[in-house]
């Protein structure tokens, strides 16, 4: 056979019962939760950022990334919501490489997922208990999200997953915000789609169960770029993209527009230094135009305590990404500033 199994790993409810959460973090994430859901319903004109890491590699540098966060949060909280990217789920595209913490908690060791999804709930929950700030994961295997789902205040939907119909069910499943990123290809249309199922209601398997979801009113869109058919990168953040999203949500029943931009990745052709002016042309564009404020909702930003990237050796230095390259903390707060001035 072409499948072998090594362990048989513990139910997601097993695990929570393990690795409880404590009525201090129950109550920081219903706050939170209600907080977020007010920006995206249109309650609140609150901006979201989204910032940290491009791939959660070591739970003392994540931990003291965040906690760094949640002193500027005290800062800018009357205008911005803060929300500290914890991905412990790497997409590659050819499946080589460092794959996140869930598979390798240790970075320069082989894989194992059973110490992998303990020591993701375990980073969470510290990262909570120090900062009082509720994260973002990445939804990149959807039976997962059982093991974080009492813990997270977003998720996002890759560009390579968005297409896939159980990322989409699962999504229809939450009661939290999920964007779902437009394809590697830049299609407006399958993004757009994605969301429309998210939003509805499902029957289908999950974790060997039949199940019936709710549908998520907070499913939402995040550009992150695009790459022809010769790998160029095509952005997708300029202000006539923007209008033209605006007019593709306009023509479907849709509720809480909203749309996230990624300031790297696609949009920046991983030049990392180019998220500062990225975010900046975006609140340009929502100054300009009144209804694209309403609909831009926020902006998701790779960053960490050291800039840059480096390979995974014996000379890694703290907290510098071994995946993508990131903005250093110096620029990072510089940025959070500006956008609290100006969005």
């Amino acid at each position: 056979m072409g499948m072998n199994i090594n362990a048989e790993l513990p139910r997601p409810a097993e695990l929570k019962a393990e690795y409880p959460l404590s009525a201090e973090i129950l109550k920081i994430k219903k706050d939170r939760d209600r907080e977020i859901r007010d920006i995206f319903t249109g309650k609140s004109d609150r901006f979201v950022v989204i910032v940290g890491p491009c791939s959660a590699d070591n739970e003392d540098s994540v931990c003291e990334y965040v906690s760094r966060l949640a002193k500027l949060n005290d800062k800018v909280s009357d205008r911005l919501m803060i929300i500290p990217r914890i991905y412990t789920n790497k997409p590659r595209t050819t499946g080589e490489g460092y794959k996140g913490m869930l598979h390798q908690p240790e970075p320069d060791q082989a894989p194992d997922l059973l110490a992998g999804i303990i020591a993701i709930r375990k980073l969470h929950t510290r990262a909570i208990s120090e900062s009082g700030l509720t994260a973002a994961d990445e939804m990149l295997y959807p039976e997962n999200r059982s093991y974080l789902d009492d813990i997270l205040s977003y998720e996002a939907i890759g560009a390579r997953s968005v297409e896939n119909q159980q990322h989409r069910l699962t999504a229809s499943s939450m009661d939290i915000p999920v964007g779902m990123k437009n394809p590697t290809s830049g299609d407006f249309s399958v993004m757009l789609n994605s969301v429309v199922a998210a939003q509805n209601s499902h029957n289908f398997i999950y974790r060997g169960m039949d199940v019936t979801t709710d549908g998520n009113d907070l499913a939402h869109v995040i550009l992150r770029g695009g790459v022809d058919k010769y790998g160029t990168c095509i952005p997708n953040y300029h202000y006539e993209d923007l209008v033209r999203l605006l007019e593709m949500y306009r023509q479907r029943d849709l509720k809480n527009p909203a749309a996230i931009v990624d300031a790297n990745h696609s949009n920046s052709n991983k030049q990392f230094k180019e998220q500062i002016r990225i975010v900046s042309e975006v609140l340009h564009s929502r100054r300009y135009n009144p209804e694209l404020k309403q609909l831009i909702k926020g902006v998701m930003i790779e960053s960490y305590l050291e800039e840059g990237c480096q390979k995974i050796d014996d000379h890694r230095i703290y907290g510098k990404s071994i995946t993508d390259p990131c903005l250093g903390w110096d620029d990072t707060e510089r940025l959070i500033y500006k956008i609290a001035e100006e969005c």
